[in-house]
Protein backbone atom coordinates (compact mmCIF):
# COMPACT_ATOMS: atom_id res chain seq x y z
CA UNK A 1 0.00 0.00 0.00
CA UNK A 2 1.20 3.48 -0.79
CA UNK A 3 0.47 6.28 2.25
CA UNK A 4 0.42 8.89 -0.40
CA UNK A 5 -1.79 7.55 -2.21
CA UNK A 6 -4.25 6.67 -0.26
CA UNK A 7 -4.07 9.80 1.88
CA UNK A 8 -4.87 11.90 -1.52
CA UNK A 9 -7.81 9.48 -1.86
CA UNK A 10 -8.76 9.73 1.24
CA UNK A 11 -9.31 13.69 0.90
CA UNK A 12 -10.57 13.86 -2.67
CA UNK A 13 -13.48 11.99 -1.08
CA UNK A 14 -13.80 14.45 1.22
CA UNK A 15 -13.56 17.10 -0.96
CA UNK A 16 -16.57 15.28 -3.52
CA UNK A 17 -18.41 14.70 0.00
CA UNK A 18 -18.18 18.83 -0.04
CA UNK A 19 -19.72 19.25 -3.54
CA UNK A 20 -22.74 18.20 -2.28
CA UNK A 21 -23.49 21.31 0.19
CA UNK A 22 -21.92 23.48 -2.21
CA UNK A 23 -24.79 21.90 -4.64
CA UNK A 24 -27.36 23.08 -1.77
CA UNK A 25 -25.91 26.64 -1.93
CA UNK A 26 -26.11 26.70 -5.94
CA UNK A 27 -29.12 25.75 -6.20
CA UNK A 28 -30.32 27.83 -3.27
CA UNK A 29 -28.95 30.73 -4.95
CA UNK A 30 -31.38 30.07 -7.85
CA UNK A 31 -34.41 29.03 -5.59
CA UNK A 32 -37.51 31.49 -5.00
CA UNK A 33 -37.12 32.64 -1.36
CA UNK A 34 -40.11 30.70 -0.44
CA UNK A 35 -38.61 27.39 -1.02
CA UNK A 36 -34.75 28.00 -0.04
CA UNK A 37 -35.06 25.25 2.47
CA UNK A 38 -36.55 22.95 0.86
CA UNK A 39 -34.04 22.90 -2.37
CA UNK A 40 -31.16 22.87 0.79
CA UNK A 41 -33.36 19.78 2.54
CA UNK A 42 -33.90 17.71 -1.20
CA UNK A 43 -30.06 18.37 -1.66
CA UNK A 44 -28.40 17.50 1.89
CA UNK A 45 -30.58 14.17 2.14
CA UNK A 46 -28.80 12.55 -0.62
CA UNK A 47 -25.78 12.36 2.18
CA UNK A 48 -27.60 10.09 3.95
CA UNK A 49 -29.50 8.17 1.53
CA UNK A 50 -26.27 7.71 -0.28
CA UNK A 51 -24.45 6.33 2.56
CA UNK A 52 -26.79 4.02 3.88
CA UNK A 53 -27.59 1.87 0.97
CA UNK A 54 -23.86 2.49 -0.74
CA UNK A 55 -22.82 0.55 2.37
CA UNK A 56 -25.35 -1.73 2.45
CA UNK A 57 -25.77 -3.06 -0.44
CA UNK A 58 -24.69 -0.43 -2.97
CA UNK A 59 -21.13 -0.95 -3.37
CA UNK A 60 -21.30 -4.53 -3.53
CA UNK A 61 -23.94 -4.20 -6.08
CA UNK A 62 -22.04 -1.86 -8.25
CA UNK A 63 -17.58 -3.31 -7.80
CA UNK A 64 -18.38 -7.56 -7.14
CA UNK A 65 -18.79 -10.05 -9.08
CA UNK A 66 -18.79 -10.27 -12.77
CA UNK A 67 -22.05 -9.64 -14.71
CA UNK A 68 -23.00 -7.72 -17.63
CA UNK A 69 -25.67 -4.98 -15.33
CA UNK A 70 -25.27 -5.59 -12.01
CA UNK A 71 -23.04 -7.28 -9.10
CA UNK A 72 -23.59 -9.91 -6.57
CA UNK A 73 -24.30 -9.62 -2.83
CA UNK A 74 -21.08 -11.15 -1.86
CA UNK A 75 -19.39 -7.49 -0.14
CA UNK A 76 -23.13 -6.01 1.48
CA UNK A 77 -22.66 -3.90 4.50
CA UNK A 78 -18.93 -4.06 3.51
CA UNK A 79 -18.53 -7.76 4.08
CA UNK A 80 -14.87 -9.09 3.43
CA UNK A 81 -13.78 -5.34 2.25
CA UNK A 82 -10.33 -4.60 3.62
CA UNK A 83 -9.06 -1.75 5.19
CA UNK A 84 -5.17 -2.35 4.88
CA UNK A 85 -4.74 -4.21 1.44
CA UNK A 86 -6.35 -4.29 -2.37
CA UNK A 87 -7.76 -7.43 -3.63
CA UNK A 88 -7.55 -5.76 -7.19
CA UNK A 89 -3.77 -5.04 -7.08
CA UNK A 90 -3.92 -1.37 -6.01
CA UNK A 91 -2.26 0.56 -3.96
CA UNK A 92 -4.64 1.75 -1.90
CA UNK A 93 -7.00 -0.80 0.16
CA UNK A 94 -10.12 -1.78 -0.89
CA UNK A 95 -11.97 0.37 1.69
CA UNK A 96 -10.43 3.44 0.55
CA UNK A 97 -12.04 2.31 -2.85
CA UNK A 98 -14.95 1.89 -1.40
CA UNK A 99 -15.16 4.84 0.41
CA UNK A 100 -14.24 7.09 -2.73
CA UNK A 101 -16.81 5.59 -4.77
CA UNK A 102 -19.49 6.48 -1.80
CA UNK A 103 -19.57 9.92 -2.29
CA UNK A 104 -20.65 9.73 -6.17
CA UNK A 105 -24.13 8.45 -5.79
CA UNK A 106 -24.89 11.28 -3.03
CA UNK A 107 -23.72 14.45 -5.32
CA UNK A 108 -25.09 12.66 -8.66
CA UNK A 109 -28.74 12.35 -6.24
CA UNK A 110 -28.34 15.84 -5.54
CA UNK A 111 -28.31 17.48 -8.94
CA UNK A 112 -32.04 15.29 -9.75
CA UNK A 113 -33.30 17.53 -6.89
CA UNK A 114 -32.64 20.70 -9.11
CA UNK A 115 -34.84 19.60 -11.98
CA UNK A 116 -38.35 19.68 -9.63
CA UNK A 117 -37.21 21.54 -6.55
CA UNK A 118 -40.47 23.84 -5.33
CA UNK A 119 -43.05 21.62 -6.77
CA UNK A 120 -42.21 17.89 -5.56
CA UNK A 121 -43.67 16.33 -2.47
CA UNK A 122 -40.60 15.88 -0.44
CA UNK A 123 -41.75 12.31 1.16
CA UNK A 124 -42.06 11.41 -2.67
CA UNK A 125 -38.54 12.44 -3.26
CA UNK A 126 -36.96 10.45 -0.58
CA UNK A 127 -38.70 7.49 -1.58
CA UNK A 128 -37.11 8.37 -5.01
CA UNK A 129 -34.29 8.59 -4.28
CA UNK A 130 -34.00 5.18 -2.37
CA UNK A 131 -35.28 3.35 -5.70
CA UNK A 132 -33.31 5.46 -7.83
CA UNK A 133 -29.73 4.47 -5.92
CA UNK A 134 -30.29 0.97 -6.54
CA UNK A 135 -31.85 0.76 -9.96
CA UNK A 136 -30.43 3.20 -11.90
CA UNK A 137 -26.80 4.40 -9.72
CA UNK A 138 -25.36 0.71 -8.88
CA UNK A 139 -26.46 -0.86 -12.41
CA UNK A 140 -24.50 2.31 -14.46
CA UNK A 141 -21.48 2.15 -12.12
CA UNK A 142 -21.42 -1.18 -12.80
CA UNK A 143 -21.84 -1.21 -16.04
CA UNK A 144 -19.11 1.89 -16.52
CA UNK A 145 -16.48 1.02 -13.73
CA UNK A 146 -17.16 -3.08 -11.96
CA UNK A 147 -16.41 -4.35 -15.32
CA UNK A 148 -19.79 -4.58 -16.74
CA UNK A 149 -21.32 -4.16 -20.24
CA UNK A 150 -20.25 -0.49 -21.30
CA UNK A 151 -16.76 -1.48 -20.15
CA UNK A 152 -16.67 -3.93 -22.08
CA UNK A 153 -17.48 -2.23 -24.71
CA UNK A 154 -13.95 0.26 -24.22
CA UNK A 155 -16.36 2.86 -23.66
CA UNK A 156 -14.12 5.77 -21.80
CA UNK A 157 -16.08 7.50 -18.58
CA UNK A 158 -12.86 8.18 -16.11
CA UNK A 159 -15.32 10.01 -13.60
CA UNK A 160 -19.23 10.17 -14.47
CA UNK A 161 -19.94 11.54 -16.87
CA UNK A 162 -22.53 8.71 -17.84
CA UNK A 163 -22.59 7.61 -14.51
CA UNK A 164 -23.52 10.87 -12.79
CA UNK A 165 -23.88 13.59 -15.20
CA UNK A 166 -26.30 11.93 -17.78
CA UNK A 167 -28.32 9.45 -15.39
CA UNK A 168 -28.95 12.72 -13.12
CA UNK A 169 -29.69 15.33 -15.82
CA UNK A 170 -32.33 12.62 -17.81
CA UNK A 171 -33.70 11.69 -14.60
CA UNK A 172 -34.53 14.91 -13.63
CA UNK A 173 -35.76 16.17 -17.15
CA UNK A 174 -38.31 12.60 -16.68
CA UNK A 175 -38.93 13.39 -13.50
CA UNK A 176 -39.87 17.06 -13.86
CA UNK A 177 -41.96 15.71 -16.98
CA UNK A 178 -43.97 13.43 -14.93
CA UNK A 179 -45.06 15.69 -12.47
CA UNK A 180 -45.66 18.96 -14.52
CA UNK A 181 -44.99 22.22 -14.78
CA UNK A 182 -44.97 24.84 -12.04
CA UNK A 183 -48.18 26.56 -12.02
CA UNK A 184 -46.40 29.86 -11.86
CA UNK A 185 -43.31 29.23 -14.05
CA UNK A 186 -40.46 31.94 -14.00
CA UNK A 187 -37.42 32.80 -16.03
CA UNK A 188 -34.47 31.50 -13.73
CA UNK A 189 -33.30 33.86 -11.40
CA UNK A 190 -30.40 34.70 -9.34
CA UNK A 191 -32.26 35.46 -6.00
CA UNK A 192 -28.80 35.25 -3.75
CA UNK A 193 -25.73 35.78 -6.11
CA UNK A 194 -23.62 35.03 -2.75
CA UNK A 195 -25.11 31.80 -2.28
CA UNK A 196 -24.62 30.85 -5.77
CA UNK A 197 -20.87 31.69 -5.78
CA UNK A 198 -19.98 30.49 -2.24
CA UNK A 199 -21.78 27.05 -3.54
CA UNK A 200 -20.56 27.46 -7.45
CA UNK A 201 -17.05 27.80 -5.83
CA UNK A 202 -17.32 24.88 -3.75
CA UNK A 203 -18.57 23.02 -6.15
CA UNK A 204 -15.30 24.27 -8.58
CA UNK A 205 -12.62 22.92 -5.66
CA UNK A 206 -14.49 19.58 -4.80
CA UNK A 207 -14.22 18.50 -8.54
CA UNK A 208 -10.82 18.76 -8.07
CA UNK A 209 -11.40 15.87 -5.84
CA UNK A 210 -14.07 14.01 -8.10
CA UNK A 211 -12.08 13.95 -10.88
CA UNK A 212 -8.42 14.01 -10.16
CA UNK A 213 -8.92 11.63 -7.34
CA UNK A 214 -10.73 9.38 -9.73
CA UNK A 215 -6.66 8.29 -10.89
CA UNK A 216 -7.03 6.95 -7.41
CA UNK A 217 -3.29 7.46 -6.78
CA UNK A 218 -0.74 10.63 -6.22
CA UNK A 219 0.08 10.41 -9.83
CA UNK A 220 0.70 12.17 -13.50
CA UNK A 221 -3.17 11.05 -14.33
CA UNK A 222 -4.18 13.19 -11.17
CA UNK A 223 -1.95 16.19 -11.92
CA UNK A 224 -3.21 15.99 -15.55
CA UNK A 225 -7.06 15.59 -14.44
CA UNK A 226 -6.36 18.73 -11.70
CA UNK A 227 -5.00 20.71 -14.91
CA UNK A 228 -7.57 20.15 -17.45
CA UNK A 229 -10.73 20.05 -14.69
CA UNK A 230 -9.52 23.81 -13.80
CA UNK A 231 -8.88 24.80 -17.59
CA UNK A 232 -12.20 23.11 -19.16
CA UNK A 233 -13.95 25.45 -16.33
CA UNK A 234 -12.27 28.37 -17.13
CA UNK A 235 -12.39 28.61 -20.69
CA UNK A 236 -16.71 27.53 -20.32
CA UNK A 237 -16.64 30.23 -17.96
CA UNK A 238 -15.51 32.61 -20.89
CA UNK A 239 -17.54 30.94 -23.79
CA UNK A 240 -20.39 31.81 -21.39
CA UNK A 241 -19.60 35.73 -20.78
CA UNK A 242 -18.46 35.47 -24.64
CA UNK A 243 -22.10 34.40 -25.87
CA UNK A 244 -23.66 37.13 -23.00
CA UNK A 245 -21.22 40.00 -24.31
CA UNK A 246 -22.38 39.54 -28.37
CA UNK A 247 -25.84 39.13 -27.17
CA UNK A 248 -25.73 42.34 -25.88
CA UNK A 249 -26.98 40.82 -21.94
CA UNK A 250 -25.65 42.03 -18.95
CA UNK A 251 -22.91 39.73 -17.36
CA UNK A 252 -24.32 38.00 -14.60
CA UNK A 253 -22.25 36.30 -12.06
CA UNK A 254 -24.82 33.69 -12.35
CA UNK A 255 -24.17 33.68 -15.70
CA UNK A 256 -20.15 33.11 -15.26
CA UNK A 257 -20.78 29.95 -12.69
CA UNK A 258 -23.35 28.21 -14.66
CA UNK A 259 -20.92 28.84 -17.40
CA UNK A 260 -17.96 26.64 -15.56
CA UNK A 261 -20.02 24.20 -14.06
CA UNK A 262 -20.96 23.23 -17.61
CA UNK A 263 -17.10 22.89 -18.27
CA UNK A 264 -16.98 21.10 -15.17
CA UNK A 265 -19.54 18.42 -16.17
CA UNK A 266 -17.87 18.43 -19.91
CA UNK A 267 -14.41 17.26 -19.29
CA UNK A 268 -15.59 14.46 -16.25
CA UNK A 269 -16.07 11.57 -18.72
CA UNK A 270 -12.29 12.75 -20.08
CA UNK A 271 -10.47 14.28 -17.43
CA UNK A 272 -7.67 11.84 -17.53
CA UNK A 273 -7.96 10.69 -20.88
CA UNK A 274 -6.80 14.14 -23.27
CA UNK A 275 -4.12 16.52 -23.20
CA UNK A 276 -4.59 19.77 -21.41
CA UNK A 277 -5.43 21.57 -25.29
CA UNK A 278 -8.36 19.23 -25.63
CA UNK A 279 -9.45 20.10 -22.03
CA UNK A 280 -10.22 23.33 -22.62
CA UNK A 281 -11.52 23.16 -26.45
CA UNK A 282 -14.21 20.68 -24.67
CA UNK A 283 -15.21 23.69 -22.05
CA UNK A 284 -15.69 26.17 -24.52
CA UNK A 285 -17.59 23.81 -27.05
CA UNK A 286 -19.98 22.20 -24.44
CA UNK A 287 -20.20 25.61 -22.61
CA UNK A 288 -21.59 27.24 -26.05
CA UNK A 289 -24.41 23.67 -26.33
CA UNK A 290 -25.26 24.12 -22.85
CA UNK A 291 -25.70 28.17 -23.14
CA UNK A 292 -28.19 27.35 -25.89
CA UNK A 293 -29.81 24.45 -24.65
CA UNK A 294 -30.56 26.04 -21.45
CA UNK A 295 -31.88 29.23 -23.25
CA UNK A 296 -33.46 28.93 -26.78
CA UNK A 297 -34.30 25.26 -26.78
CA UNK A 298 -35.36 25.23 -23.48
CA UNK A 299 -37.64 27.78 -24.06
CA UNK A 300 -38.85 26.05 -27.47
CA UNK A 301 -39.37 23.09 -26.14
CA UNK A 302 -41.49 24.67 -22.99
CA UNK A 303 -40.21 22.31 -20.43
CA UNK A 304 -39.79 23.03 -16.84
CA UNK A 305 -36.37 21.97 -15.79
CA UNK A 306 -36.14 24.61 -12.67
CA UNK A 307 -32.63 24.46 -12.30
CA UNK A 308 -31.38 23.37 -15.05
CA UNK A 309 -30.74 20.38 -14.39
CA UNK A 310 -30.44 18.20 -17.76
CA UNK A 311 -29.80 21.41 -19.68
CA UNK A 312 -26.38 21.19 -17.62
CA UNK A 313 -26.00 17.97 -16.25
CA UNK A 314 -27.96 15.77 -19.11
CA UNK A 315 -27.06 17.90 -22.16
CA UNK A 316 -23.35 18.69 -20.82
CA UNK A 317 -22.98 14.82 -19.79
CA UNK A 318 -23.59 13.85 -22.82
CA UNK A 319 -21.49 16.37 -25.17
CA UNK A 320 -19.10 15.35 -23.00
CA UNK A 321 -18.80 12.29 -23.38
CA UNK A 322 -19.03 12.55 -27.29
CA UNK A 323 -15.69 14.89 -26.96
CA UNK A 324 -14.45 12.16 -25.40
CA UNK A 325 -14.35 10.14 -28.01
CA UNK A 326 -12.97 12.86 -30.21
CA UNK A 327 -10.23 14.22 -28.11
CA UNK A 328 -8.78 11.41 -26.04
CA UNK A 329 -5.27 10.28 -26.72
CA UNK A 330 -3.46 6.61 -26.95
CA UNK A 331 -1.14 8.47 -24.81
CA UNK A 332 -3.57 9.20 -22.00
CA UNK A 333 -6.13 6.73 -22.36
CA UNK A 334 -4.81 3.39 -24.01
CA UNK A 335 -7.06 4.46 -27.07
CA UNK A 336 -6.84 6.98 -29.57
CA UNK A 337 -9.91 9.32 -30.43
CA UNK A 338 -10.99 11.05 -33.79
CA UNK A 339 -8.42 13.57 -33.67
CA UNK A 340 -5.72 10.92 -34.07
CA UNK A 341 -7.71 8.89 -36.70
CA UNK A 342 -9.41 6.46 -34.83
CA UNK A 343 -13.88 7.04 -35.14
CA UNK A 344 -14.82 3.97 -33.68
CA UNK A 345 -14.05 5.26 -30.03
CA UNK A 346 -16.75 7.75 -31.01
CA UNK A 347 -19.29 5.17 -31.66
CA UNK A 348 -18.28 3.26 -28.82
CA UNK A 349 -19.24 6.37 -26.90
CA UNK A 350 -22.72 6.83 -28.69
CA UNK A 351 -24.15 3.62 -28.06
CA UNK A 352 -22.32 3.88 -24.54
CA UNK A 353 -24.79 7.21 -23.83
CA UNK A 354 -27.40 5.44 -25.32
CA UNK A 355 -27.55 2.75 -23.38
CA UNK A 356 -27.23 4.78 -20.61
CA UNK A 357 -30.02 6.93 -21.41
CA UNK A 358 -32.31 4.21 -22.25
CA UNK A 359 -31.90 2.42 -18.43
CA UNK A 360 -32.54 5.91 -17.03
CA UNK A 361 -35.54 6.74 -18.49
CA UNK A 362 -37.48 3.56 -18.38
CA UNK A 363 -35.79 3.09 -14.53
CA UNK A 364 -37.35 6.44 -13.63
CA UNK A 365 -40.48 6.30 -15.04
CA UNK A 366 -41.06 3.35 -13.31
CA UNK A 367 -39.93 3.86 -10.32
CA UNK A 368 -41.93 7.45 -10.09
CA UNK A 369 -44.81 5.54 -10.70
CA UNK A 370 -44.44 3.45 -8.36
CA UNK A 371 -43.51 5.67 -5.58
CA UNK A 372 -47.14 7.72 -6.85
CA UNK A 373 -48.84 5.14 -5.65
CA UNK A 374 -47.79 5.24 -1.89
CA UNK A 375 -47.34 8.81 -1.82
CA UNK A 376 -48.25 11.89 -4.79
CA UNK A 377 -45.51 12.98 -6.33
CA UNK A 378 -46.08 16.65 -6.85
CA UNK A 379 -46.69 19.05 -3.48
CA UNK A 380 -50.06 19.97 -2.99
CA UNK A 381 -51.40 23.44 -4.96
CA UNK A 382 -51.77 25.48 -1.65
CA UNK A 383 -48.28 23.92 -0.31
CA UNK A 384 -46.71 24.77 -4.01
CA UNK A 385 -48.54 28.58 -3.85
CA UNK A 386 -47.40 29.91 -0.73
CA UNK A 387 -43.71 28.06 -0.79
CA UNK A 388 -42.84 24.36 0.61
CA UNK A 389 -40.73 25.71 3.14
CA UNK A 390 -43.04 26.22 5.92
CA UNK A 391 -44.92 23.55 4.84
CA UNK A 392 -42.07 20.77 5.01
CA UNK A 393 -39.36 22.48 7.10
CA UNK A 394 -41.11 24.90 9.40
CA UNK A 395 -38.17 26.74 8.54
CA UNK A 396 -37.65 29.81 6.04
CA UNK A 397 -35.03 32.12 4.82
Amino acid sequence: MNAADIAWVLIAAALVWLMVPGLALFYGGFTHPKSMVNTFAMVLIAIAVGSIIWFAVGYSLAFSGDGAILGNLNHAFLNGVSMVKSTSGGSIPDGAFALFQGMFPMITMAIIAGGVVGRMNFKAFLLFLIFWILLVYTPLAHMVWGGGLIAKMGALDFAGGDVVHISSGVSALVLALMIGKRRHMAELQAHRPTAIVIGGGLLWFGWFGFNAGSSLAANGQAILAFINTNLAAGTAMIAWMLIDMMLNKPIKVSGLMSGAVAGLVAITPAAGYVAPGGAAAMGAIVSVIVYFGTTFVKEKLGYDDTLDAFGIHGIGGVFGGLLTGVFATKAYSGTAGVLEGNWSLLGIQAVGILITIAVVVVATYVIAKVVSFIVPLRADENEEAMGLDAFYHGETI
